[in-house]
């Protein structure tokens, strides 16, 4: 079945998962905020080590048929991340996040990490989605990965 998205579904894909990341964030001891700035999402404080990060959230939501799509992310969002961070004495990340299929799975890594594993070209960078990349993200020890399996039992006729 073919799914015909609200109008607002791309605003509404962001800020649901910047929720998803704090909630998750905040699940497990980090101390952290929304905040409203050019560049990053989110701050949060790593309770293991003190760090502060400052994350840009980046949100798919992928129809049947696009699951294995890339995450494309230009490049002027590393320059605004790097900024914020530098203004609030922050590490900067990213966190990517797509719906796609029956499952939403999300990456949390540190903008140097980002760069490593997929380099800027001349516009953007590409996140790969395929399961031979997400195999390897799973298995990168500097890359955090959740996520979740859902169905609909039922929907309106």
């Amino acid at each position: 079945m073919e799914l015909s998205k609200s109008s607002r579904h791309s605003k509404i894909t962001g800020d649901f998962a910047e929720s998803l990341v704090l909630y998750w964030l905040s699940k497990y001891g980090f101390e952290c905020a929304a905040v409203d700035h050019t560049g990053i999402d989110l701050i949060a404080r790593n309770p293991q080590n003190n760090e502060l990060l400052g994350i840009s959230v980046k949100s798919r939501s992928r129809n049947i048929g696009k699951e294995s799509d890339s995450v494309s992310i230009t490049n002027d969002n590393f320059e605004k991340a790097a900024e914020a961070c530098k203004a609030f004495g922050c590490v900067p990340y990213f966190a990517i996040v797509v719906d796609a299929g029956d499952k939403i799975t999300a990456f949390i890594l540190s903008m140097a990490e980002l760069e490593k594993i997929a380099p800027k070209g001349e516009k953007t960078c590409s996140w790969k989605m395929t399961a031979k990349y997400i195999e390897q993200y799973r298995a990168n020890p500097n890359i955090v990965v959740f996520e979740f399996h859902h169905q609909t039992h039922r929907w309106f006729a």
